[in-house]
């Protein structure tokens, strides 16, 4: 979590690119950014200043608890609100980070999301689990185990994602997200980016072009 947000305000403190977005492309549905664990909105704020310079309106929202202690299901009804209350009728795409985009799944396999969202990105989410997430006890975590009933739900019918332009991003170096390629959905583009860290999957050039490039496809 430190690292993210130590790391935004030093890029956000070198960008030398105009402060000042163009106005959003009216062909360009609006995103939202939902970030992962531990994290805020702020750790979306690179990617979202990226996204805005090539055309999109961009939102961004803080799930709490942000540790998950309460379990995904309540996270993924804030996005639901959230989509409600900014977006109403019109359709967008929906990035998520890490836990934020199995929040995200979730969003769409079991409240409705399906109907309102066109494209759906994540960046190294445990969609199959992650083995990192047995060492922490509460309930969001148990529910990123590989094999949790929390999981096993989702991909009983994941086969609804074929309903949206699916992609998952992801680096197979990452060391939270554990084995790395967890993140593969056969219902997704896959992509493997070299970059070496997860925290930077949200910071790194390759990856906000992979973003804008899905987003455009």
């Amino acid at each position: 979590m430190f690292l993210s947000v130590w790391l935004g305000a030093t890029l956000s403190f070198l960008d030398g690119s105009p402060k000042t977005p163009p106005p959003p492309r009216l062909d360009h549905p609006p995103v939202l950014l939902v970030h992962g664990i531990a994290d805020s909105e702020r750790n979306m704020q690179w990617m979202a200043r990226y996204l805005r310079r090539e055309g999109w309106e961009v939102h961004t929202l803080n799930l709490k608890p942000n540790w998950g202690q309460r379990g995904l299901e309540p996270l993924a009804a804030q996005i639901d609100a959230y989509a409600r209350a900014q977006f109403g009728t019109r359709r967008f795409n929906l990035v998520g980070f890490s836990m934020g985009g199995l929040v995200s799944r979730y969003y769409l396999q079991r409240l409705g999301g399906l109907e309102h969202v066109d494209h759906f990105v994540t960046l190294s989410a445990p969609h199959n689990g992650t083995l990192l997430a047995n060492l922490i006890p509460n309930q969001g975590c148990r529910e990123m185990r590989p094999g949790s009933p929390f999981l096993c739900d989702l991909a009983a019918d994941a086969d609804r994602l074929e309903n949206v332009k699916f992609t998952s991003l992801y680096t197979p170096l990452d060391l939270v997200i554990v084995p790395p390629r967890s993140s593969e959905m056969p219902q997704a583009r896959n992509i493997r980016l070299p970059i070496v860290a997860h925290p930077l999957m949200i910071f790194d050039r390759r990856s906000l072009r992979a973003v804008a490039e899905a987003l455009r496809s």
